[in-house]
């Protein structure tokens, strides 16, 4: 199979830099694709240094779906794309390979690889990979949806592949949503009779020491995403036991050494309750409101807000 990775990048040199070395270490025979948003810092330079395929956008052309099936429209002649986000690196180099594998079943259809924090990951953003991310292979279809919920479409896109013909057959990246392209796209392949992978033995190291308001954007978005993709929760399930699940699971985690710190979670999963509630009744916000509290702020001066 001929595989395409594509990196959307924006004032990320460092993280570039080691996302790049890790590339390099790759057996799997793979060409890279870089898609750069103007940055400022030095990241496109680094980019055209090292990578051959480069494409510049202005920060304003960004979207979070419409830039990646852009740069697979522009990049045809592929089997497999694979999407890595600058701040991730692989951890081995086996990392490609073994997420391709699970594509010798030709009705998977998208196919997401296991996140292990960074080594200066705290222990809020250690607990939420191995929540999130656990070891093992698991092959997810509708049928699975009774059992595993709204987790049988998870997806993430700082490591995921996907096969072409499954992703234009649910009709591409969407370019109307706010985040969550990667679950969208992963949702509408499970209904439409694919197969969703989950590759624990792929492995990158992806995570973030986001502060308590991070946090609130963050889960604010996911609100919005799910409020304006309501099929998604009709279809699958919502994902109040998971949270409960989450909360439990952290402070299991955090144990009694770090009991000091359960104050700190608990105020933290309020907080990203709070705004992801807040994040589902954005229909009733003024934009101006939606464009401070977001994380991707720029969503609301496009046509899709």
């Amino acid at each position: 199979m001929r595989i395409a990775n594509i990196i959307p990048t924006y004032n990320g040199k460092y993280d570039l830099h080691r996302l790049l070395d890790s590339l390099e270490r790759q057996t799997a025979s793979l060409e890279t694709f870089i898609v750069d948003s103007s940055s400022k810092d030095g990241t496109q330079e680094l980019a055209r240094e090292r990578v051959s395929n480069v494409r510049v956008i202005s920060s304003e052309e960004f979207s979070h779906g419409g830039t990646r099936q852009w740069m697979v429209d522009q990049n045809p002649g592929y089997e497999i794309y694979v999407f890595l986000t600058q701040d991730a690196c692989l951890a081995d180099a086996e990392a490609i390979t073994r997420i391709a594998e699970p594509f010798a079943d030709p009705n998977v259809g998208a196919v997401c690889g296991r996140q292990l924090s960074h080594h200066d990951a705290k222990p809020f953003a250690q607990h939420a990979r191995l929540f999130n991310y656990p070891d093992g292979v698991q092959i997810k279809t509708m049928l699975d949806v009774p059992r595993l919920g709204i987790k049988a479409a998870f997806m993430s896109n700082s490591f995921a592949a996907y096969r072409k013909e499954a992703l234009m057959a649910v009709g591409g990246f969407p370019v109307h949503v706010i985040f969550g392209e990667d679950m969208f796209v992963a949702a509408k392949m499970l209904m439409a009779g694919w197969k969703v992978a989950y590759a624990g033995n792929a492995q990158c190291r992806h995570s973030h020491n986001y502060t308590v308001m991070a946090e609130f954007r963050r889960y604010f978005d996911m609100g919005v995403f799910h409020a304006r993709e309501s099929w998604i929760r009709e279809n699958f399930g919502g994902a109040g036991g998971e949270g409960l699940r989450y909360v439990k699971s952290e402070l299991k985690y955090l144990g009694i050494s770090r009991i000091h710190l359960w104050p700190v979670a608990l105020v933290r999963n309020a907080v990203k309750l709070f705004g992801y509630k807040l994040g589902q009744q954005e229909a009733t916000l003024p934009i101006g409101i939606k464009r401070k509290v977001g994380m991707h702020h720029r969503y609301w001066d496009g046509p899709f807000a």
